[in-house]
């Protein structure tokens, strides 16, 4: 199993609302992938949404790819997730952005795609019918591995074109294209990304164990896939989860009872309508049930067992969170992620769990310093070959600057 951090520009309260505030928020979410970097964790996924004021601030996550990439030497950084509806961008610029990214990264770009968490941001480029999106996602994710390896690129679909051939630049780095990642709610989109060779990003709104379900319905789907769309199969499920790691179970516990946490699902109930809404069903402004408040009706100990016996969380000492992972069993997750920043934790303590978890924990269950996509990646073979259709008439150059990188031969 891999590990990931997950960062949405998550920014509670009339902090929302405050450039400073805003900007300490962007600047602390960076360090923490920067940080990471240095302690075991393999990927860092940047979310990208729109209009949802204090759940998410994250619009441009290439910006801050960018900003941390040139920091970082070894963590993997992702999209999560660029929704490709053509209303909202030509694809021939996530195709042009994604290649970018690639070359700035050193081929540690991963493009997660999807179709747009909910029908509020999507009217932020006046798409007013969200099930519309789903078959432009469909038509586009397909397309963009194409657009990446032919120089005559030229499509006339449904939903997009580029009506004559265009050289769609720059390619992306080296051998093969960035792994192909889709962000999956609905039982049948683990399906169908299996069957089209790519990951699947998926969220915990249930308990971890519903999930295998589909967890198994993807490998089934990747296990008969016999044409990606891409030119390589990326194996991997991602599972978003949360995580409090402290040096004592009972520190641990002591934050996870604090005041407000719960807050952030209020909101993930009240934006999301393109997948399953949590269990809890609490919709923000609705005031959030975070475990504070329940524990003044029931034991709290027994409560919070129940939450990490049923998956919802990581909670107590790197022992105590190892022993959790363990006794989940095969569910069948390649890549467990956690949402940054915790919520009810500090900023120092963010590091210190950050940290902890990276030294003590990643290492028990994840030896292999290589990342899972790189594997993939290097066994790239070229698809839809150099050219679509035959090369015109014309005379090449006889003559280049002297400095050109490569001569004409």
């Amino acid at each position: 199993m891999e590990f990931a951090i997950f960062l949405n520009g998550y920014i509670p309260g009339p902090a929302a609302h405050d450039t400073e505030m805003q900007h300490l928020s962007y600047m602390r979410e960076a360090q923490y992938a920067i940080f990471a970097d240095k302690h075991n964790w393999k990927y860092c996924w940047f979310g990208e949404h729109h209009g949802l004021v204090e759940y998410s601030q994250l619009s441009a996550p290439e910006v801050m790819i960018g900003y941390v990439a040139a920091q970082t030497e070894y963590i993997h950084l992702g999209t999560a997730i660029n929704s490709l509806s053509p209303r909202k961008e030509h694809p021939v610029r996530y195709a042009e952005r994604a290649a970018t990214m690639d070359h700035f990264t050193g081929n540690r770009f991963e493009w997660g795609t999807g179709r747009g968490a909910g029908s509020h941001e999507m009217k932020s480029f006046n798409i007013m019918d969200k099930d519309s999106t789903k078959p432009e996602w469909n038509e586009v994710v397909r397309e963009v591995p194409r657009m990446w390896e032919q120089i005559d690129y030229e499509f006339h679909g449904e939903s997009f074109t580029v009506p004559t051939p265009h050289n769609i630049l720059p390619k992306p780095y080296g051998k093969g294209h960035p792994p192909i990642w889709v962000a999956c709610g609905n039982p049948p989109t683990f399906q169908t990304a299996g069957e089209m060779g790519i990951g699947a990003i998926a969220f915990n709104f249930e308990p971890i164990f519903a999930l295998r379900g589909r967890i198994e319905a993807y490998k089934e789907g990747i296990a008969n896939c016999t044409e990606p769309i891409g030119q390589f199969k990326n194996d991997n499920v991602m599972i978003t989860n949360s995580v409090i790691c402290c040096e004592t179970r009972e520190q641990a516990r002591e934050i996870a009872l604090r005041k407000g946490r719960g807050y952030l699902v209020s909101m993930v109930n009240l934006y999301h309508d393109t997948m399953p809404k949590s269990t809890d069903g609490i919709t923000w402004p609705a005031r959030p049930m975070s475990l504070h408040d329940m524990v003044q009706h029931t034991d709290a100990d027994e409560l919070l067992d129940g939450l990490i016996a049923g998956g919802y969380m990581l909670c107590g000492s790197p022992d105590d969170v190892a022993e959790q992972i363990a006794a989940w069993g095969d569910v069948g997750m390649d890549q467990l992620a956690f949402g940054l920043p915790i919520e009810g934790l500090y900023h120092e303590e963010i590091l210190a769990c950050l940290e902890l978890f990276g030294d003590k924990v990643i290492p028990e269950f994840d030896r292999d310093r290589t990342h899972s996509t790189d594997r993939y990646r290097a066994t790239a073979q070229p698809k839809f070959g150099t050219f679509a259709g035959p090369l015109p008439e014309f005379d090449m150059p006889t003559v280049l600057p002297a400095s050109a990188l490569l001569p004409l031969s």
